[in-house]
């Protein structure tokens, strides 16, 4: 009798012939490849401060009036095997006689080295929580405005995550 295949974490809520699939690109060394074809376009986030600029020229094309950022960057400390990918945050300081408020962001520094389109989709996924902080339908919606094919972004940065787990070459 043999095991059950090891379950593909990032998958989880997909269905499971979605993950037979995947495991079965995986298996022939395929999904790493097919994924770099697919994304071939790198980008130029590569500081805080570029990072920062990315964002907010984000923010201020789809979401004018959602409060405004204090800080953004990358942070090597996030780990993506804790499914945090990415973090927003609200920092209230006193200053004078006044609570100050901050938000911040902090994406996972893996997304140095992912393709512009995997950048993109976090920082949109980020971006959402600061006027919808569940991820219900209203939060979804917000995502899809600001990027179209949010959806099929996030399924493909999920096996792009799996890939780069099992040692595959995405380059």
């Amino acid at each position: 009798m043999s095991l059950p295949p090891p379950p593909l974490k990032y998958l989880a809520g997909y269905p499971a012939a979605l993950q037979a699939q995947a495991r079965t690109l995986l298996a022939q060394g395929r999904l790493g490849p097919m994924l770099a074809a697919k994304y071939p376009e790198p980008h130029a986030v590569r500081n805080d401060g570029q990072l920062y600029d990315y964002v907010q020229a984000l923010k201020d094309r789809h979401m004018r009036k959602a409060v405004p950022l204090g800080k953004v960057l990358y942070d090597g400390k996030l780990q993506v095997m804790k499914h945090a990918l990415g973090t927003h945050t609200s920092v209230s300081r006193v200053h004078g006689g006044r609570l100050k408020a901050s938000r911040e962001i902090r994406i996972a520094s893996v997304f140095r080295d992912t393709p512009a389109a995997f950048l993109r989709m976090i920082v949109v996924h980020e971006l959402a929580h600061l006027r919808e902080p569940e991820h219900d339908k209203a939060f979804y919606q917000l995502c899809t405005h600001i990027e179209p094919d949010y959806h099929q972004l996030e399924l493909d940065l999920r096996l792009y995550l799996t890939a780069r787990d099992a040692g595959e070459a995405i380059a």
